[in-house]
């Protein structure tokens, strides 16, 4: 195995965490490149602690990190595939993780990942999960999907590997960019638009409005339905992403979990100059209440973030769609 995070400041401890990640990464990144060859990793395998249905490779990936891990400087491990924290013998550091996300398009040959987050341990189990995102010493997600990439950030910039194809080395390449300002796409899953708040659909309604609405100008609609396809797409040419509660049963604070989903996103999108909300409050800023709480999640390129929320200020009969004299809101 082949990375190396020198020149970045890293600790002893998370450095090796970090090199322990990358090598599940790869592992996972050849597993998946023969499903179907070897077994069928999409098959159905229980229901996980949210309530979602699990794939096998959920519980592969999953136990693949925490065998990784258990002698490492980790000693609180919280997964998306675990009902509670799992504790090791010991350790300075907390790392919550979604081991699989995305799993749902493992058949489909769509890009998937895991999203980590890490903390400075605490004494305990609350401490160090519930507490905000921006206390967070590193936040990143490994992609498989065309490459196999590494995004990451340490608390000073966002950085950038990938797997070199058919091995197990990691090339530190170009980190990302800023987030531009001036982009034209969205991604939200618009079949749940009956569903959506007043101020989330007066948004959208403006964007498909295009050159004839409020905003002037014509949009483009993605939706991949994978979080870390979303969020590369964003990393690398901006735009805005939303994932907002809705009226449906088990939806009201959306589906995405805060801790190992939307903190660690948020980390990396805030350090390229972008913006993270719940639609209105900053993600880094607010403290779940338990350790797989879900949050609305409103994230990408600052000012369309910004302008998501201020749909959300104004007054209830402004709000609906094609407002021509809404000037706030032209581009």
């Amino acid at each position: 195995m082949s990375v190396s995070f020198e020149g970045l400041g890293l600790t002893a401890e998370l450095a090796d965490t970090m090199t322990r990640l990358t090598q599940v990464g790869a592992t996972l990144a050849h597993m998946i490149a023969r499903n179907g060859i070897e077994g069928d990793l999409s098959q159905a395998a229980g229901v996980n602690a949210g309530g979602d249905g699990q794939k096998a490779l959920d519980v592969i990936a999953d136990e693949a990190f925490m065998d990784a891990l258990r002698d490492s400087a980790v000693i609180h491990y919280a997964s998306e595939e675990q009902d509670d924290v799992v504790d090791f013998d010991t350790g300075s550091l907390a790392l919550a993780i979604d081991p699989l996300d995305g799993s749902s398009n493992i058949d489909v040959n769509v890009s998937i990942g895991t999203i980590f987050s890490i903390f400075p341990a605490a004494e305990t189990h609350e401490a160090s999960f519930l507490r905000p995102g921006s206390e967070q010493i590193a936040g990143g997600y490994i992609i498989f999907g065309p490459q196999t990439a590494l995004v990451v950030s340490f608390g000073n910039g966002v950085h950038h590997w990938v797997l070199e194809p058919g091995g197990d080395t990691w090339t530190r390449v170009a980190d990302p960019r800023p987030l531009p300002q001036d982009t034209s796409e969205y991604a939200i899953n618009a079949s749940n638009y009956r569903h959506w708040p007043v101020p989330v659909r007066a948004f959208i309604d403006d964007l498909v409005a295009g050159a004839e609405g409020p905003r002037g100008r014509n949009f483009n609609m993605r939706w991949i339905a994978s979080l870390v396809a979303e969020t590369h797409r964003i990393i690398t040419r901006g735009g805005v992403f939303l994932y907002p509660g809705d009226d449906r049963d088990g939806y009201a604070r959306g589906r995405l979990r805060h801790v190992y989903e939307c903190a660690p996103i948020a980390l990396l999108v805030t350090q390229l100059g972008g913006g993270a909300t719940d639609g209105a409050d900053q993600i880094l800023s607010n403290i779940p209440n338990r350790l797989h709480a879900r949050t609305p999640f409103v994230f990408g390129s600052s000012a369309k973030v910004a302008r998501v929320a201020a749909y959300y200020d104004l007054p209830h009969d402004e709000t609906h769609a094609l407002f021509n004299k809404r000037g706030l809101f032209r581009s």
